[in-house]
């Protein structure tokens, strides 16, 4: 495992990433986790020894590479924009899992699956975090039946939250 201490950070004006709570990682801690690697990949993590799983790096040009650090992992830590870390990283050869439930709901649905299945695994991701970033039960039931529903009708996740947005 890879030990550093750096400063969580926030992009103020960065297209899609604006808001954003970040930390970087150098080129040079990214080649000791993947030598010559410029794509993303996951990571197991821990920060100020609190650990996690499944989470992104994301490459930003010249080697170096960048990892959100989301609401649900700061408020774990404590810890906001400016304030100082210290990080593990070791690569997770697990990667993410998809949410069980929505598996299970997928089975009992031919349709659904069978456009789930052309999905990229980024894009069936989408679903799954989206579902599991519900608080109560009854939003994640809610959130697994829309899913279901915009699935058989072959819409992506971008599709279904336009969708869900148009409806209100």
């Amino acid at each position: 495992m890879i030990r550093f201490t750096t400063t969580l950070k926030k992009f103020a004006s960065q297209g899609e990433k604006t808001g954003w709570t970040y930390l970087d990682v150098s080129a040079e801690l990214a080649q000791q986790l993947k030598p010559n690697y410029k794509k993303s990949f996951r990571v197991k993590i821990t920060l100020d020894n609190v650990p996690f799983e499944g989470v992104a790096m994301i490459p930003m040009g010249e080697g170096n590479f960048l990892m959100a650090i989301n609401a649900t992992m700061r408020r774990t830590i404590g810890k906001t924009k400016g304030d100082s870390v210290e990080v593990g990283l070791a690569i997770d050869e697990k990667g993410y899992q998809i949410n069980e439930d929505l598996l299970a709901c997928l089975a009992d649905e031919p349709r659904a699956l069978a456009f789930f299945n052309t999905l990229t695994k980024g894009h069936q991701t989408y679903f799954s975090k989206w579902i599991e970033s519900a608080k109560t039960i009854e939003t994640k039931t809610k959130r697994i039946a829309n899913s279901l529903t915009y699935l058989s009708q072959e819409m992506g996740y971008g599709e279904m939250i336009r969708g869900l947005k148009a409806d209100k």
